[in-house]
C-alpha cells in the first residue's frame, strides 16, 4: 500500500514536470529565434503559437502538447491501470505543471489526453461548446459553456462520481488558470501572422456588432464605453450606442446602422486609458455630432481613430496603454437642456455639494468653452438635497437640477464613493447619460471612519513619526502576502496620512487592495465597524484564492504564533524593560536603544494587534455569535474595571454609608480608618498592573494612568455603591468557543501592546527630562513635537543641533497643533491630495439619528458632549455620554453614564464592550454626532437598534 502511494506522487510529480517541459520555447528558438515566453502575452501555448509563428509552427506545438497529454494518461494507465480516476489525476498534475513551469493553461494536453482514453467525452464537449461558441460569438461564454460541460459529459458518459468529481476539480484548475493569464486571443488580430488571421477572427469571438446592450471590457473597448455599457445595463438612461474595438474593421457597423437625418449619430473616442481612476483625457480626442449619412459616419470614425494618434506620443497620454483606441457611436439625443455635474465640487473639495454647469441646448455648449454657463451648487444633508438651498438664476428649472445632482449622487454610491463628473443631457422628458468617469483630481479618498478610533484627535509629530510607519508597514505585510505578484505598483506606505492634524486611511488604495484580493472594498469597515458589505466579482475572487489561502493559515496560527512571539520576543522585552528602569542621569544613547529595542518589540506586537480584533470580528461575523455572549474579561478596559470594581465593594463594606464619592473626599475617608490602609495597598498594586493604560492607548503624548491617578480615584468614586456585571445570556457553546479564543487572544495582545506603548512613553520622558534639564527644550511636552528622526539625530549628532532654531520650530508647531484643535467639525470622509474642510451646510431640523447598535437596552437621559475624559471628572445623573471616541482611558467617564453615544466604533469596540459589562446601551458609529447632538437636550436612545430619539431640546 506505501508502495503504491509513493507511486502515485512519484507519478504525479512526472506528470507535472513533464507538463513543465519547454518544449514549444525549444521549438520557438529553432523557428523563431526567440522563446516565445519573450513575445506577446508571455504565454507559451498553442494559441501564440499560431499568432507569432504561423500554421506550421503552430501545427508543430499542438503535436507537442498532445503528446504530453496522452503520454501523460498512458504513464498513469499503465501503472495503475484499475483506477478510474487516474488519468484525470495525471491530467490535473498535466495541466498544473503547465501553469507553474511551462506559463500555458493546458488547455491542449486535456483535449487531447481526454480524446485519447475518453473519446465520447472529449467529442460531445467540442461539439456542444462549439456550436454555443458559433452562436453566441462570445469566447469568454464559449469557455464558461465548455467548462461546465465536460464534467457533465463525464457524468453522463463515464457514470463514476469519482470520475465526475476529479473532471470537476480539473475544470475549475483550468477555469482559474484562464482568469489569471493574460489572453492571447486579445491580441490585435492584423498583428498575428497572415495565414493566422482568419482563424484568430474567428476564436476571437467577437460579434460583428459590440453594442452598450452588452457586457464590455475596458481593456478592448476604453473604460467610456463599458461605463455607459454598465450603466446601461443597471437601467440608467444611456442612448442606445455601438462600439468599434481599435483595429477592427469599420464596414460591418457602418453597413449595419442605417443613419439618416432623422436619426443623427455621435461619434466619440473611448481609449483604453482615458476616463480611468488614474487619467481622464477629458477633450484630448475629436468627437463628431450630427451624423447624418454612412459617408459622414466613415470620416467621423476615421477622424476618431487619427485624433488617437496625434496625441498618443504627448506627455499627457505617453502613460496610456497603447492598445489603440475604440469609436464609440451613439444616437445623438436632441437636448433641451444639457450640462456637466460633479458628485463633489472639485473646487471646494465640500462634503456635502454637487456642482452643476447647465445651458439650453446640446452638451456640446458646455464642455466646447465658448459660452458661460449657468453654474449651481446643490447642497446635501443626510436626507438628499436641500431645495431650499438653490437659488435659480437662468433658464434650467430646479426640478432637472435637483433631479440631475440625486443622479450624481445615486452613480457615485454605485461606484464604491468615487466622485463622479457627470455630462448629461434632459430632452425634455428623461434625463440621459452621456458619459461618467471619476473626478480624478479628487483621488484618493481619505476616511477617518476607522482611525479616529484607533488614534483619534489632533496627533503630535512624534506620535506620527513613529505610528505611520509602524502601521502601513504590517498592513504592507499582510497585504503583500495575499496579493503576491498583485501587490506591485502598490505603495502601502500611502495607507495612511494626517489631514486637519488629524490621521486617515486611505480608502482609494484599501479599496484597490481589497478588490485585488476578491473581497468587497468596504470588508475592512465590515470588520470593524459592521457595516454592509457587497459581493465581489467571482472571478476575482477565485483568482485571490491562493493569497486568502495563505491569510486563512495565518488567522489558523494566530494563537500558535502568538504564544511563539511573545515567549521569545516580548514578554522577555517586557521583562528587561522592568529589570533596568530609567534614571534621571541615563545616558541618552542608551534611553535612544531602549525606544529602538521597543520599537522592534511593537512592530511584531502591530501585527498581532492588527489581525488579532479582524480575526475576532471575522469569527463573530461567520459564526453569528452575538456580542453580549462574549467574555471580554482578558481586555484591558475590562480586566481594569473588574479589578477597581471588586476595590469599590470593599471600599463600600468598610465605609458603609454614601460618601462623597469626588477622589479627594474618598481619599481622605479611607486614610482615615485602618482598614482603609488595605484599600490604599490594592489600589497602588491595580496601578502597577493597570497603570499603563491611557485615554488614547495609541498616542504615546497622552499621559497614562500611573502618571494621572486622579483619573483612577475618580473611576473608583463611580463604582462605589454601583451593582455587578450584566448577566450573559446563553449561546452556541461550540460557535461561542471558536470566537471567544479569538476574543481572549485580542486582550491578550492589547495587553502587551499596551505595555510596550507605556514604556515608550515612559522612555522618551526620561529623555526629555534631561533636555528640559539642560535647557534644550522649555517646556514639557516640547519633545512629542519633535519626529523622530529629530530626535535620533539630537542624540547620535548632537553636534549638528541648533537648538534655538528646534525650539521655534516647536513652538510653531505647538501653534498649528493648537490651532488644529479648535477645527470643527472635521469632515469623516475628505478628498484628493490636498483636501479642504467642506463647505458649512445649514442642517434641516431632524428629531431622530441613526448609529450602530453595541449594547442593548433603552435609555432616557440628559445630553453631556465630552470631547476629551478629563473634561468630565464627575457626570451627573441620568446622563447619555456623547464622545467623539472611546478607549480603556474613558473608563471614568463610561461608568457614570446611563448610555454611551460615540461617533466611531462598532460592536467589538472599547466603548461597546465596556457598555455591555456594565449592562448600560450604547450606539457606536454615528458620525458627527458631537454636532447632531447638544447637552442638556432629553434623548432616547436604543442601544439594540441603533436609534436615537430627540423629546425635548
Amino acid at each position: 500500500m506505501i508502495t503504491q502511494i509513493g507511486l502515485a506522487i512519484v507519478l504525479g510529480l512526472g506528470c507535472s514536470v513533464l507538463g513543465g517541459l519547454p518544449i514549444i520555447n525549444g521549438l520557438s528558438l529553432l523557428c523563431l529565434k526567440r522563446p516565445l515566453s519573450q513575445l506577446g502575452t508571455g504565454n507559451v501555448g498553442v494559441s501564440a503559437a499560431f499568432y507569432h509563428g504561423g500554421t506550421v509552427f503552430g501545427i508543430l506545438a499542438v503535436c507537442s502538447e498532445a503528446a504530453k497529454g496522452i503520454l501523460a494518461v498512458l504513464w498513469m494507465q499503465n501503472w495503475f491501470p484499475d483506477l478510474a480516476v487516474g488519468p484525470w489525476l495525471a491530467l490535473l498534475c498535466l495541466v498544473a505543471g503547465r501553469y507553474c513551469w511551462g506559463n500555458g493553461a493546458g488547455t491542449t494536453n486535456v483535449v487531447w489526453g481526454v480524446l485519447w482514453f475518453a473519446p465520447g467525452v472529449a467529442w460531445l464537449t467540442v461539439l456542444i461548446s462549439g456550436v454555443s461558441f458559433t452562436i453566441f460569438r462570445q469566447r469568454q461564454q464559449g469557455r464558461l459553456v465548455a467548462l461546465i460541460v465536460f464534467p457533465v459529459m463525464v457524468a453522463l458518459i463515464r457514470r463514476s462520481v469519482p470520475e465526475t468529481l476529479a473532471a470537476g476539480v480539473l475544470a475549475l484548475t483550468l477555469g482559474w488558470i484562464y482568469e489569471d493569464l493574460p489572453d492571447d486571443l486579445a491580441l490585435n488580430k492584423h498583428q498575428a501572422r497572415p495565414e493566422s488571421q482568419v482563424m484568430f477572427q474567428f476564436f476571437q469571438g467577437d460579434r460583428a456588432l459590440l453594442s452598450l446592450d452588452q457586457p464590455l471590457s475596458p481593456e478592448k473597448v476604453g473604460h467610456k464605453a463599458a461605463t455607459l455599457s454598465q450603466l446601461k445595463r443597471w437601467g440608467y438612461a444611456v442612448p442606445m450606442g455601438w462600439v468599434l474595438p481599435a483595429g477592427d474593421d469599420p464596414e460591418p457597423l457602418i453597413t449595419s446602422l442605417n443613419v439618416d437625418a432623422a436619426h443623427p449619430l455621435v461619434a466619440r473616442s473611448s481609449a483604453a486609458g482615458e476616463d480611468s481612476l488614474t487619467t481622464a483625457m477629458a477633450g484630448q480626442y475629436a468627437s463628431f455630432l450630427d451624423i447624418t449619412n454612412s459617408e459622414q459616419l466613415t470620416q467621423a470614425l476615421i477622424g476618431v481613430q487619427q485624433s488617437y494618434h496625434r496625441v498618443k506620443d504627448d506627455s499627457a497620454a505617453a502613460t496610456l496603454n497603447d492598445s489603440g483606441m475604440a469609436v464609440l457611436v451613439q444616437v445623438q439625443i436632441q437636448g433641451v437642456f444639457s450640462g456637466v455635474a460633479f458628485s463633489r465640487d472639485p473646487l471646494w473639495g465640500g462634503l456635502d455639494c454637487v456642482a452643476v454647469e447647465t445651458l439650453p441646448g446640446p452638451a456640446s455648449r458646455v464642455v466646447s468653452g465658448q459660452f458661460t454657463p449657468e453654474s449651481y451648487r446643490v447642497l446635501f444633508d443626510e436626507q438628499g438635497p436641500i431645495p431650499d438651498q438653490l437659488k435659480i438664476t437662468g433658464d434650467v428649472p430646479a426640478a432637472v437640477i435637483l433631479e440631475v445632482a440625486r443622479l450624481c449622487r445615486e452613480l457615485e454610491a454605485r461606484y464604491h464613493g468615487i466622485p463622479q463628473d457627470l455630462e448629461w443631457t434632459y430632452d425634455g422628458q428623461t434625463i440621459w447619460i452621456l458619459q461618467a468617469r471619476p473626478i480624478t483630481t479628487l483621488l484618493p479618498i481619505w476616511t477617518r471612519k476607522i482611525a479616529a478610533e484607533v488614534i483619534p484627535g489632533v496627533i503630535h509629530p512624534l506620535t506620527w513619526s513613529i505610528n505611520r510607519p509602524l502601521t502601513c508597514g504590517v498592513w504592507g505585510d499582510i497585504f503583500s502576502l495575499v496579493l503576491g505578484q498583485a501587490a506591485q505598483g502598490l505603495d502601502f506606505q500611502a495607507t495612511a496620512d494626517l489631514h486637519f492634524g488629524r490621521a486617515y486611511f486611505n480608502a482609494t488604495l484599501l479599496g484597490t487592495i481589497f478588490r485585488r484580493m476578491g473581497l468587497p472594498p468596504e470588508s475592512l469597515e465590515f470588520l470593524t465597524r459592521g457595516t454592509k458589505m457587497s459581493r465581489p466579482p467571482l472571478s476575482t475572487t477565485l483568482k485571490a484564492l491562493p493569497g486568502l489561502g495563505k491569510l486563512g493559515k495565518r488567522e489558523w496560527q494566530l494563537e500558535r504564533d502568538w504564544q511563539r512571539d511573545s515567549q521569545k520576543h516580548l514578554h522577555p522585552l517586557l521583562q528587561e524593560l522592568q529589570a533596568h528602569p530609567i534614571t534621571a542621569t541615563a545616558d541618552p544613547l542608551w534611553l535612544l536603544n531602549r525606544i529602538k529595542k521597543i520599537l522592534t518589540g511593537l512592530e511584531i506586537a502591530t501585527y498581532y494587534n492588527i489581525m488579532a480584533p479582524l480575526s475576532a470580528a471575522l469569527r463573530q461575523a461567520l459564526s453569528r455569535v452575538h456580542p453580549e455572549t462574549l467574555d471580554t474579561s482578558t481586555s484591558p478596559e475590562t480586566a481594569s474595571l473588574k479589578a477597581l470594581t471588586t476595590i469599590a465593594q470593599q471600599v463600600q463594606e468598610i465605609l458603609k454609608t454614601d460618601v462623597a464619592t469626588a477622589p479627594e473626599t474618598l481619599k481622605q475617608a479611607l486614610e482615615k480608618i485602618p482598614e482603609g490602609k488595605a484599600v490604599l495597598g490594592d489600589l497602588e498594586k491595580f496601578l502597577q498592573t493597570f497603570g499603563y493604560i491611557s485615554p488614547t492607548a495609541t498616542d504615546i503624548s497622552v499621559p497614562t494612568w500611573q502618571e494621572t491617578p486622579d483619573l483612577v480615584w475618580q473611576l473608583l468614586g463611580s463604582l462605589v455603591g454601583q451593582s455587578t456585571f450584566a448577566h450573559r445570556p446563553k449561546f452556541n457553546q461550540k460557535a461561542k468557543a471558536w470566537v471567544q479564543a479569538r476574543i481572549n487572544l485580542k486582550g491578550d495582545v492589547a495587553t502587551v501592546y499596551g505595555q510596550l506603548l507605556a514604556n515608550l512613553r515612559w522612555t522618551v520622558l526620561g529623555l526629555e527630562n534631561q533636555w528640559l534639564k539642560n535647557g534644550q527644550l522649555l517646556t514639557q511636552g516640547d519633545i512629542f513635537f519633535l519626529q523622530f528622526n529629530e530626535v535620533t539625530t539630537a542624540i547620535q549628532a548632537p553636534q549638528t543641533m541648533d537648538w534655538p532654531n528646534y525650539q521655534e520650530l516647536i513652538e510653531n508647531r505647538r501653534r498649528e497643533f493648537n490651532a488644529l484643535q479648535n477645527l470643527e467639525p472635521i469632515p469623516y470622509v475628505v478628498y484628493g491630495q490636498n483636501p479642504q474642510l467642506p463647505i458649512s451646510v445649514t442642517r434641516q431640523q431632524t428629531s431622530t439619528w441613526q448609529g450602530i447598535g453595541a449594547s442593548p437596552g433603552i435609555a432616557q437621559g440628559r445630553v453631556q458632549i465630552i470631547h476629551n475624559p478629563s473634561q468630565a471628572l464627575r457626570v451627573p445623573p441620568n446622563t447619555i455620554v456623547v464622545v467623539p471616541y472611546t478607549d480603556a482611558g474613558w473608563l471614568p467617564v463610561l461608568t457614570g453614564a446611563v448610555g454611551i453615544i460615540a461617533e466611531v466604533g462598532g460592536r467589538l469596540s472599547h466603548g461597546a464592550i465596556v457598555a455591555r459589562e456594565l449592562g448600560i446601551p450604547a450606539i457606536m458609529g454615528l458620525e458627527q454626532a458631537t454636532q447632531h447632538l447638544k447637552t442638556g437636550q432629553q434623548i432616547q436612545m436604543n442601544g439594540q437598534t441603533g436609534k436615537i430619539t430627540l423629546l425635548e431640546t
